[in-house]
């Protein structure tokens, strides 16, 4: 057996040495025609298309879409036996008398096996995910439900989560849509607040795609990764203005407004096949967005600025739009860039207009637009100190 065919366990299912995982956390293919058939996959049409919404009509209840009842006994009776615990960041059962451990051996007995499962999500993501969202703090979503409500009922709330997400029948519910003036510039940003139980579901997709994306993200992305900041961008920034004339100041206008759904599905696509992580960013794009007087808003394109799985959704998409395309068609004009603003040096300024002109061209071809004002090109000759 070669090396490429050699497999490694970890958090998410098996992966591959040295390639993108061909085996993620779901259902053997034996099972994928039954999967597909209960669980609902959303498909995407195109640009020019929709995302429908699905209501899961098949379900026995209508609580996914605001953690109402349980879907069934094992819901159910998932407060009466099971805990995750605290110390180690993994779930597990509360041995504190036997009386307890012996609730746990016959809850384990009859705890569905992984076969019985179409997605193996381990607990252990969904109880990281939620230690992350606490510590991340934020405000409640449509549901008025802050983080120490949902913490009143933990163990409940966090088998839900689980339990829908490894069955196919998860539906995130409408995302708040919070207005919030633009730093520096007139006028408003909506920001998206998804509910304390749908950011821990978002965050247990994020943590599945990170160590799959971060290995072929672009050095000079810096925006929302680990172990870079904005600071790092500008100290790079600062010191090829000493090697390069001139820079082009961009930034794409209403990126996560307009960014399309099919591209972004795409590029997902091109780094796992796992089915539930693309029915999940699937159905998270779906999501209409709830204003202060209950209107919803149903959306075509965007993803919400605020949730918990669009930074790596955002970073992804401007990963094959933008950061590979630029460094393969103007290897000798680096660039800088945070989120959707980058920076690209240019040695001269008939350079830096023709990069403008192809860059903008480029955005255009995926969808998006550069901002016609903020989108400058800039003399920056700078003495190097010393």
């Amino acid at each position: 057996m070669s090396l490429a065919d050699t497999r490694v366990c970890w958090s998410g299912g098996a992966r591959r040495r040295g390639g993108v995982s061909l085996v993620c956390g779901s259902c053997t293919e034996r099972e994928k025609a039954s999967v597909d058939a209960a669980s609902g996959v959303v498909g995407l049409r195109g640009r020019e298309g929709s995302v429908p919404r699905q209501k899961p009509k098949a379900l026995s209840t209508d609580a996914a879409l605001a953690g109402g009842p349980a879907r069934s006994s094992w819901e159910a009776a998932a407060c009466l036996g099971w805990r995750w615990s605290e110390g180690a960041g993994s779930p597990g059962m509360s041995n504190r008398s036997t009386g307890a451990e012996r609730l746990w051996e016959e809850a384990r007995r009859d705890m569905p096996k992984p076969k019985d499962k179409p997605f193996a999500i381990p607990k252990s993501m969904v109880w990281e995910a939620w230690r992350q969202v606490k510590d991340n703090k934020g405000a409640p979503g449509v549901d008025g439900e802050d983080l120490e409500a949902f913490e009143a009922d933990l163990e409940g709330n966090l088998y839900k989560i689980w339990n829908r997400m490894s069955s196919g029948t998860y539906f995130p519910p409408p995302v708040r849509a919070v207005e919030i003036p633009k730093p520096h510039s007139p006028g408003t940003r909506v920001l998206g607040v998804p509910t304390i139980a749908d950011r821990v579901a978002q965050t247990v997709a994020a943590d599945y795609l990170e160590p799959l994306v971060e290995p072929i993200f672009h050095p000079d992305s810096y925006g929302y990764r680990p172990g870079k900041s904005a600071h790092d961008a500008l100290e790079a920034c600062r010191r090829r203005c000493w090697e390069y004339d001139w820079l082009i100041d961009l930034d794409v206008q209403k990126f996560f407004d307009t960014v399309p759904w099919d591209l972004m599905v795409r590029a997902v696509e091109a780094v796992t096949d796992c089915r539930w992580v693309l029915l999940y960013v699937k159905r998270w794009l779906a999501a209409p967005l709830q204003h202060p007087d209950g209107t919803q808003q149903e959306r075509d394109k965007g993803t919400p600025q605020g949730s918990a799985i669009s930074p790596v959704l955002a970073n992804l998409f401007m990963h094959f739009a933008f950061d590979t395309w630029t460094a393969r068609h103007f290897p000798d004009c680096p660039f800088e860039r945070y989120a959707d603003d980058a920076v690209v040096h240019c040695t001269s300024r008939r350079e830096a207009e023709h990069v403008r002109t192809r860059i903008a061209q480029r955005m255009e071809e995926v969808g998006l637009r550069l901002h016609p004002d903020k989108t400058k090109i800039v003399y920056c000759k700078e003495k190097a100190p010393g």
